[in-house]
């Protein structure tokens, strides 16, 4: 799949199932907010992006997967290292998914948030 913003940010799809996925990327220095901690939209990206991809094996041919409201709580600073984020389908129904994901560094939960996505096809 071609994505330019994962692309930019470094963000790589490490495993993608029916109903779960798993990203991550490598914090650098241009990922860090002025603190020099990885900032916030950085993990949001990678449960955003997680949750799409675990819905994106159900979906059927015409059909893509929106954003409708997310929400992340962050737990603890993220200075360097890799992330990973774990993301699973909580309940698909015919134009609702909700998901969850779980994002980890260094072996310790950093943040987890909770997503809606609109399921639709376009046109």
């Amino acid at each position: 799949m071609d994505h330019p913003f994962a692309d930019l940010i470094g963000l790589q799809v490490v495993e993608c199932d029916s109903d779960t996925s798993e990203v991550s990327l490598t914090v650098r220095p241009e990922l860090l907010n002025p603190n020099g901690v990885a900032h916030g939209a950085v993990l949001y990206a990678l449960a955003d992006t997680g949750m799409g991809a675990a819905i994106a094996y159900s979906l059927g041919k015409d059909e893509i997967c929106a954003t409708v409201e997310i929400k992340i709580n962050y737990f603890k600073a993220v200075y360097e290292g890799t992330v990973s984020c774990a993301s699973r389908v909580v309940n698909r129904g015919k134009r609702l998914a909700n998901v969850e994901s779980d994002v980890f560094a260094s072996g310790r939960l950093v943040a987890r948030a909770n997503g809606n996505f609109a399921i639709f096809t376009p046109g």
